[in-house]
């Protein structure tokens, strides 16, 4: 187990024990924080800090955790102390070259305060994580189509770029898919392999990854292709790690493959869609996550605005549609479930707001709970724990 993975299990212990019966003044521990990363084109001013009251699933008004420009994803540090976020430009010899942030989380407040800021390695980064052992931020640059690994110190900052990949490759869309475009990049759950979805190459990329030296290699074999046209964009892994989830958002559809953790090979299983059978509304998708129980899978539609449902077979991992829910708004970018697997939270970029859903722990269908806040162009929503 990962040290992020202990430390949400012994969150979730402790929260378990206080939902059963704590006393008044143990409340706040109901509450986990939640950070809302967003474009600051339309009034927006950075990363956004919200609550989330595990109970009722109310949120509480936003606030203005660090004013930064466009951090449009955002990672946490596995010690809780740091944040990382995607957006953001500069030049370096006179060429344009994205940013990558690093921030101090308070431990009280959930204020952020800018460490340092270093090149991303490429154009127009789109996404950043950490690995688990915290001492390495992977991102993947989208308007260069490239990833890179930035290895952190032991205060949080980090450093210049250790590894640049440069991704090649074209596929069938004319208009969105002439070169590659490098859209997320995540680690297994050994923390050996990096993968990364390139919408551009119509390809999952896989790289072999040391956190000693904070740098990625390419793995052999070095990616496997998607359906022409596809645009893989995110991907999430199953519990046992074993197989992937990746949302493709060109076609609207998701394809679980199968992930060998011993030498990282990929291998595709099934491709459904995330649309009605007789929708007809243009689409593009966004986010994927995997239920905490690993029984669920949830992907966003943006045009039909909603979350598509699926059950996933406890043997095969086949992926059953349930139905959809509309998202409470217009173009739900990403979406994330709590730790506890209760509720789900879909950021709707073009409505402004964030909406707060129950999940049926039997069916994976959701329910909306009421709660909804106004955050301008929300697109990414992360949890974080409290100091422990």
């Amino acid at each position: 187990m990962t040290t992020t993975a202990k430390r949400w299990m012994t969150l979730l212990t402790v929260m378990g024990a206080c939902l059963i019966g704590c006393a008044p003044a143990e409340s706040a521990s109901k509450n986990l924080s939640v950070y809302i990363g967003t474009y600051t084109r339309k009034g927006s001013k950075g990363v956004y800090l919200s609550k989330l009251n595990l109970a009722s699933g109310a949120l509480s008004k936003p606030t203005l955790a660090a004013e930064t420009d466009n951090p449009s994803f955002l990672s946490i540090h596995p010690s809780g102390k740091f944040l990382y976020a995607s957006g953001g430009a500069t030049k370096i010899d006179g060429k344009h070259s994205g940013l990558i942030t690093a921030f101090a989380i308070d431990k009280t407040s959930g204020k952020l305060t800018q460490l340092n800021r270093q090149p991303s390695g490429g154009r127009g980064p789109c996404y950043v994580t950490v690995d688990a052992t915290g001492r390495c931020a992977l991102t993947a640059n989208y308007s260069s189509g490239s990833v890179a690994s930035l290895a952190i110190g032991s205060d949080g900052k980090l450093r210049r770029p250790t590894s640049i990949v440069q991704h090649v490759g074209s596929s069938a869309n004319k208009q969105r898919q002439k070169g590659p475009h490098a859209h997320s990049i995540n680690l297994d759950p050994t923390n050996r392999f990096a993968l990364a979805a390139d919408l551009g190459a119509d390809k999952l990329l896989v790289y072999k990854f040391d956190p000693s030296t904070a740098t990625i290699k390419v793995n052999t074999p070095a990616s496997i292709s998607m359906k022409p046209g596809a645009g893989p964009r995110h991907f999430s892994f199953g519990p046992t790690g074993q197989f992937v989830y990746a949302i493709n958002e060109l076609d609207s559809t998701i394809t679980t493959l199968t992930f060998n953790p011993k030498n990282g090979t990929l291998a595709k299983l099934q491709t459904v869609s995330t649309l009605p059978p007789d929708c007809k509304t243009a689409n593009t998708t966004a986010e994927v996550q995997v239920h905490p129980s690993g029984k669920f899978l949830y992907g966003s539609n943006r045009g039909h605005d909603s979350i598509a449902i699926f059950s996933i077979d406890a043997k095969s991992r086949i992926l059953k549609p349930i139905g959809h829910h509309s998202s409470g708004g217009k173009r739900p970018r990403n979406f994330r479930i709590d730790p506890t697997g209760k509720f789900l939270l879909a950021a709707n970029q073009d409505s402004n707001n964030v909406v707060v859903f129950a999940i049926d722990q039997a069916t994976g269908k959701l329910k909306p709970t009421g709660a909804s806040i106004t955050v301008s162009s929300p697109v990414c929503v992360k949890f974080h724990a409290p100091a422990l």
